[in-house]
Protein backbone atom coordinates (compact mmCIF):
# COMPACT_ATOMS: atom_id res chain seq x y z
CA UNK A 1 0.00 0.00 0.00
CA UNK A 2 1.29 3.45 -0.91
CA UNK A 3 2.23 5.67 2.05
CA UNK A 4 -0.37 8.37 1.16
CA UNK A 5 -3.20 5.81 0.89
CA UNK A 6 -2.09 4.17 4.14
CA UNK A 7 -2.16 7.50 6.00
CA UNK A 8 -5.59 8.39 4.53
CA UNK A 9 -7.07 5.00 5.47
CA UNK A 10 -5.56 5.18 8.94
CA UNK A 11 -7.01 8.64 9.48
CA UNK A 12 -10.48 7.47 8.41
CA UNK A 13 -10.36 4.49 10.75
CA UNK A 14 -9.24 6.73 13.62
CA UNK A 15 -12.15 9.10 12.87
CA UNK A 16 -14.56 6.18 12.84
CA UNK A 17 -13.33 4.89 16.19
CA UNK A 18 -13.53 8.37 17.70
CA UNK A 19 -17.12 8.88 16.55
CA UNK A 20 -18.35 5.38 17.26
CA UNK A 21 -18.71 4.41 13.58
CA UNK A 22 -17.77 0.98 12.36
CA UNK A 23 -14.72 1.29 10.12
CA UNK A 24 -16.50 -0.51 7.26
CA UNK A 25 -19.24 2.16 7.31
CA UNK A 26 -16.69 4.71 6.13
CA UNK A 27 -16.26 2.81 2.86
CA UNK A 28 -19.94 2.26 2.11
CA UNK A 29 -20.93 4.04 -1.12
CA UNK A 30 -22.69 7.36 -0.65
CA UNK A 31 -26.37 7.29 -1.57
CA UNK A 32 -28.73 10.05 -2.68
CA UNK A 33 -32.48 9.93 -2.25
CA UNK A 34 -35.44 11.46 -4.10
CA UNK A 35 -39.12 11.37 -3.20
CA UNK A 36 -41.64 11.81 -6.01
CA UNK A 37 -45.21 12.72 -5.07
CA UNK A 38 -47.78 12.62 -7.86
CA UNK A 39 -51.45 12.97 -8.72
CA UNK A 40 -53.52 12.55 -11.87
CA UNK A 41 -57.10 13.18 -12.98
CA UNK A 42 -58.02 15.16 -9.88
CA UNK A 43 -60.99 16.56 -11.85
CA UNK A 44 -61.72 19.62 -9.71
CA UNK A 45 -62.24 17.52 -6.58
CA UNK A 46 -61.74 20.35 -4.10
CA UNK A 47 -63.66 18.79 -1.22
CA UNK A 48 -63.65 15.16 -0.03
CA UNK A 49 -66.30 12.80 -1.33
CA UNK A 50 -69.48 12.96 0.72
CA UNK A 51 -69.91 10.59 3.66
CA UNK A 52 -72.70 8.74 1.87
CA UNK A 53 -71.49 5.17 2.11
CA UNK A 54 -70.10 5.28 -1.42
CA UNK A 55 -66.85 3.71 -2.57
CA UNK A 56 -64.77 6.85 -1.89
CA UNK A 57 -66.82 8.24 1.01
CA UNK A 58 -64.80 10.83 2.94
CA UNK A 59 -61.70 10.44 0.78
CA UNK A 60 -59.80 13.06 -1.17
CA UNK A 61 -60.04 16.83 -0.93
CA UNK A 62 -57.41 19.53 -1.37
CA UNK A 63 -57.01 20.33 2.34
CA UNK A 64 -56.28 16.71 3.27
CA UNK A 65 -53.89 16.32 0.37
CA UNK A 66 -52.03 19.50 1.33
CA UNK A 67 -51.66 18.28 4.92
CA UNK A 68 -50.27 14.95 3.72
CA UNK A 69 -47.83 16.65 1.33
CA UNK A 70 -46.56 18.93 4.11
CA UNK A 71 -46.04 15.94 6.40
CA UNK A 72 -43.97 14.11 3.79
CA UNK A 73 -41.94 17.22 2.99
CA UNK A 74 -41.10 17.53 6.69
CA UNK A 75 -39.80 13.95 6.66
CA UNK A 76 -38.00 13.85 3.31
CA UNK A 77 -35.16 16.03 2.04
CA UNK A 78 -35.58 16.00 -1.75
CA UNK A 79 -39.22 16.09 -2.88
CA UNK A 80 -40.82 16.65 -6.31
CA UNK A 81 -44.59 17.18 -6.60
CA UNK A 82 -46.05 16.44 -10.05
CA UNK A 83 -49.43 16.11 -11.77
CA UNK A 84 -50.39 14.20 -14.92
CA UNK A 85 -53.31 16.21 -16.22
CA UNK A 86 -57.10 16.51 -16.14
CA UNK A 87 -56.86 19.03 -13.35
CA UNK A 88 -60.18 20.54 -14.50
CA UNK A 89 -63.79 19.36 -14.81
CA UNK A 90 -65.91 17.19 -12.55
CA UNK A 91 -67.46 19.38 -9.84
CA UNK A 92 -69.37 22.69 -9.71
CA UNK A 93 -66.15 24.43 -8.62
CA UNK A 94 -64.93 24.21 -12.20
CA UNK A 95 -68.30 25.31 -13.60
CA UNK A 96 -68.29 28.42 -11.40
CA UNK A 97 -64.59 29.38 -11.37
CA UNK A 98 -63.25 27.91 -14.63
CA UNK A 99 -60.17 26.29 -13.06
CA UNK A 100 -58.94 29.27 -11.05
CA UNK A 101 -59.42 27.56 -7.69
CA UNK A 102 -57.69 24.38 -8.82
CA UNK A 103 -54.56 26.26 -9.91
CA UNK A 104 -54.52 28.46 -6.80
CA UNK A 105 -54.65 25.40 -4.55
CA UNK A 106 -51.86 23.73 -6.55
CA UNK A 107 -49.82 26.90 -6.06
CA UNK A 108 -50.39 26.65 -2.32
CA UNK A 109 -49.29 23.00 -2.35
CA UNK A 110 -46.19 24.05 -4.32
CA UNK A 111 -46.54 21.71 -7.26
CA UNK A 112 -43.36 21.66 -9.34
CA UNK A 113 -44.91 20.75 -12.70
CA UNK A 114 -47.98 19.33 -14.42
CA UNK A 115 -48.84 18.08 -17.87
CA UNK A 116 -52.05 18.85 -19.78
CA UNK A 117 -55.03 16.49 -20.01
CA UNK A 118 -57.87 16.58 -22.52
CA UNK A 119 -60.32 17.96 -19.91
CA UNK A 120 -58.01 20.87 -19.26
CA UNK A 121 -59.35 22.26 -22.57
CA UNK A 122 -62.97 22.15 -21.34
CA UNK A 123 -63.08 25.92 -20.87
CA UNK A 124 -61.39 26.27 -24.24
CA UNK A 125 -57.77 27.10 -24.89
CA UNK A 126 -58.55 30.67 -23.88
CA UNK A 127 -59.75 29.45 -20.49
CA UNK A 128 -56.64 27.30 -20.07
CA UNK A 129 -54.49 30.29 -20.95
CA UNK A 130 -56.29 32.51 -18.46
CA UNK A 131 -55.58 30.14 -15.58
CA UNK A 132 -52.08 29.17 -16.75
CA UNK A 133 -50.88 32.73 -16.39
CA UNK A 134 -51.64 32.45 -12.66
CA UNK A 135 -49.81 29.16 -12.14
CA UNK A 136 -46.60 29.20 -10.11
CA UNK A 137 -45.69 25.79 -11.51
CA UNK A 138 -44.80 24.84 -15.08
CA UNK A 139 -47.12 23.22 -17.59
CA UNK A 140 -45.06 20.66 -19.52
CA UNK A 141 -45.81 19.00 -22.85
CA UNK A 142 -43.55 18.12 -25.80
CA UNK A 143 -46.08 16.72 -28.31
CA UNK A 144 -48.62 19.55 -28.50
CA UNK A 145 -47.50 22.28 -30.87
CA UNK A 146 -49.02 25.53 -29.59
CA UNK A 147 -47.16 27.91 -31.90
CA UNK A 148 -50.34 29.19 -33.59
CA UNK A 149 -52.29 29.52 -30.35
CA UNK A 150 -52.52 31.75 -27.31
CA UNK A 151 -50.65 29.09 -25.28
CA UNK A 152 -47.45 29.56 -27.29
CA UNK A 153 -44.49 30.10 -24.93
CA UNK A 154 -46.61 29.21 -21.88
CA UNK A 155 -46.02 25.45 -22.17
CA UNK A 156 -42.51 24.02 -21.92
CA UNK A 157 -41.41 20.70 -23.45
CA UNK A 158 -39.46 19.82 -20.31
CA UNK A 159 -38.05 21.13 -17.03
CA UNK A 160 -34.88 20.23 -15.18
CA UNK A 161 -34.90 20.10 -11.39
CA UNK A 162 -31.86 19.90 -9.13
CA UNK A 163 -32.58 18.13 -5.87
CA UNK A 164 -29.43 17.86 -3.80
CA UNK A 165 -26.89 16.25 -6.12
CA UNK A 166 -29.60 14.64 -8.29
CA UNK A 167 -30.44 16.19 -11.65
CA UNK A 168 -33.95 15.24 -12.78
CA UNK A 169 -35.43 15.86 -16.21
CA UNK A 170 -39.23 16.00 -16.46
CA UNK A 171 -41.08 15.95 -19.79
CA UNK A 172 -44.79 15.69 -20.64
CA UNK A 173 -46.95 14.08 -23.33
CA UNK A 174 -50.67 14.26 -24.05
CA UNK A 175 -53.37 12.23 -25.76
CA UNK A 176 -54.63 12.97 -29.27
CA UNK A 177 -57.30 15.67 -28.95
CA UNK A 178 -59.03 15.15 -32.31
CA UNK A 179 -62.22 13.17 -31.75
CA UNK A 180 -61.94 13.57 -27.99
CA UNK A 181 -62.16 17.35 -27.62
CA UNK A 182 -64.15 19.66 -29.91
CA UNK A 183 -61.87 21.48 -32.35
CA UNK A 184 -63.38 24.80 -31.22
CA UNK A 185 -61.83 24.23 -27.79
CA UNK A 186 -58.24 23.37 -28.72
CA UNK A 187 -58.24 25.45 -31.94
CA UNK A 188 -54.90 25.31 -33.80
CA UNK A 189 -53.10 23.06 -31.32
CA UNK A 190 -51.21 20.45 -33.36
CA UNK A 191 -50.81 16.88 -32.11
CA UNK A 192 -47.36 15.33 -32.68
CA UNK A 193 -46.36 11.68 -32.30
CA UNK A 194 -46.01 11.28 -28.50
CA UNK A 195 -43.54 8.38 -28.70
CA UNK A 196 -41.13 10.19 -31.00
CA UNK A 197 -41.53 13.49 -29.14
CA UNK A 198 -40.94 11.83 -25.76
CA UNK A 199 -37.93 9.86 -26.99
CA UNK A 200 -36.32 12.89 -28.61
CA UNK A 201 -36.82 14.96 -25.48
CA UNK A 202 -35.63 12.20 -23.14
CA UNK A 203 -32.50 11.71 -25.25
CA UNK A 204 -31.76 15.41 -24.96
CA UNK A 205 -32.28 15.36 -21.20
CA UNK A 206 -30.28 12.22 -20.50
CA UNK A 207 -27.45 12.38 -23.03
CA UNK A 208 -26.90 16.07 -23.72
CA UNK A 209 -28.13 17.85 -20.60
CA UNK A 210 -26.77 15.28 -18.15
CA UNK A 211 -29.89 14.34 -16.19
CA UNK A 212 -29.45 11.39 -13.86
CA UNK A 213 -33.14 10.49 -13.97
CA UNK A 214 -35.86 11.20 -16.56
CA UNK A 215 -39.57 11.28 -15.73
CA UNK A 216 -42.37 11.42 -18.29
CA UNK A 217 -45.68 12.95 -17.17
CA UNK A 218 -48.16 11.21 -19.44
CA UNK A 219 -51.83 11.72 -20.20
CA UNK A 220 -51.93 8.94 -22.79
CA UNK A 221 -53.67 6.30 -20.69
CA UNK A 222 -52.26 3.19 -19.01
CA UNK A 223 -53.14 0.45 -21.53
CA UNK A 224 -55.78 -0.28 -24.19
CA UNK A 225 -57.18 -3.39 -25.85
CA UNK A 226 -57.26 -1.60 -29.20
CA UNK A 227 -54.26 -0.31 -31.13
CA UNK A 228 -53.87 3.03 -29.38
CA UNK A 229 -50.79 4.72 -27.97
CA UNK A 230 -50.58 4.18 -24.21
CA UNK A 231 -48.04 4.27 -21.40
CA UNK A 232 -47.28 0.61 -22.16
CA UNK A 233 -46.59 1.52 -25.80
CA UNK A 234 -44.33 4.39 -24.81
CA UNK A 235 -42.44 2.29 -22.27
CA UNK A 236 -41.72 -0.50 -24.76
CA UNK A 237 -40.48 1.93 -27.42
CA UNK A 238 -38.46 4.24 -25.17
CA UNK A 239 -34.74 4.31 -24.43
CA UNK A 240 -33.92 7.14 -22.01
CA UNK A 241 -37.05 7.44 -19.84
CA UNK A 242 -36.76 5.96 -16.34
CA UNK A 243 -40.29 6.50 -15.04
CA UNK A 244 -43.69 7.16 -16.61
CA UNK A 245 -46.29 8.76 -14.36
CA UNK A 246 -49.64 8.35 -16.08
CA UNK A 247 -53.21 9.56 -16.24
CA UNK A 248 -56.40 9.56 -18.32
CA UNK A 249 -57.55 5.96 -17.68
CA UNK A 250 -58.08 6.48 -13.91
CA UNK A 251 -56.03 3.35 -13.20
CA UNK A 252 -55.25 2.53 -9.57
CA UNK A 253 -51.89 0.79 -9.21
CA UNK A 254 -50.68 -0.46 -5.83
CA UNK A 255 -47.11 -0.37 -7.09
CA UNK A 256 -45.34 0.61 -10.30
CA UNK A 257 -45.58 -1.75 -13.25
CA UNK A 258 -42.09 -2.75 -14.36
CA UNK A 259 -41.58 -3.26 -18.10
CA UNK A 260 -38.60 -3.51 -20.42
CA UNK A 261 -37.73 -0.59 -22.68
CA UNK A 262 -36.36 -0.79 -26.22
CA UNK A 263 -32.90 -1.62 -24.86
CA UNK A 264 -34.15 -4.30 -22.48
CA UNK A 265 -33.69 -2.11 -19.40
CA UNK A 266 -36.29 -1.72 -16.67
CA UNK A 267 -38.78 1.16 -16.88
CA UNK A 268 -41.54 1.84 -14.36
CA UNK A 269 -45.12 3.04 -14.93
CA UNK A 270 -47.29 4.36 -12.10
CA UNK A 271 -50.77 5.88 -11.87
CA UNK A 272 -52.95 6.66 -8.85
CA UNK A 273 -56.57 6.47 -10.00
CA UNK A 274 -58.48 9.73 -9.99
CA UNK A 275 -60.11 12.49 -7.91
CA UNK A 276 -57.12 12.84 -5.58
CA UNK A 277 -58.18 9.93 -3.37
CA UNK A 278 -54.59 8.64 -3.49
CA UNK A 279 -51.31 10.56 -3.39
CA UNK A 280 -48.60 8.62 -5.17
CA UNK A 281 -45.26 8.38 -3.39
CA UNK A 282 -42.13 6.87 -4.89
CA UNK A 283 -38.91 6.90 -2.89
CA UNK A 284 -35.81 6.42 -5.04
CA UNK A 285 -32.35 5.76 -3.66
CA UNK A 286 -29.39 6.28 -6.01
CA UNK A 287 -25.92 4.84 -5.61
CA UNK A 288 -23.01 7.27 -5.84
CA UNK A 289 -22.54 6.69 -9.58
CA UNK A 290 -26.30 7.14 -10.25
CA UNK A 291 -26.30 3.96 -12.35
CA UNK A 292 -27.95 1.73 -9.75
CA UNK A 293 -31.14 2.71 -7.97
CA UNK A 294 -33.75 1.23 -5.68
CA UNK A 295 -37.42 2.29 -5.85
CA UNK A 296 -40.00 1.78 -3.14
CA UNK A 297 -43.68 2.66 -3.51
CA UNK A 298 -45.77 4.04 -0.66
CA UNK A 299 -49.12 5.31 -2.04
CA UNK A 300 -51.08 7.31 0.54
CA UNK A 301 -54.88 7.26 0.73
CA UNK A 302 -56.03 10.84 1.26
CA UNK A 303 -58.40 10.51 4.20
Amino acid sequence: MKRRSFIKQGSLISFGLATGLNATDLYKPKKSSLTILHTNDVHSRIEPFAQDGGRYAGLGGAAKRAKLINKIRAEKENVLLLDCGDIFQGTPYFNFFGGELEFKLMNEMQYDAATIGNHDFDAGIDGLHKQSTKAKFDLINCNYDFKNTIMHNLVKPYRIFQKGDIKIGVLGVGIELEGLVPKTLFKETQYLDPVKSANDTAKLLKNELGCHYVICLSHLGYKYKEDKVSDHTLAAESSDIDLILGGHTHTFLDEPKVLSNKQGKAIQINQVGWAGVVLGQLDIEFEKNFKNKCISCQPKIVK
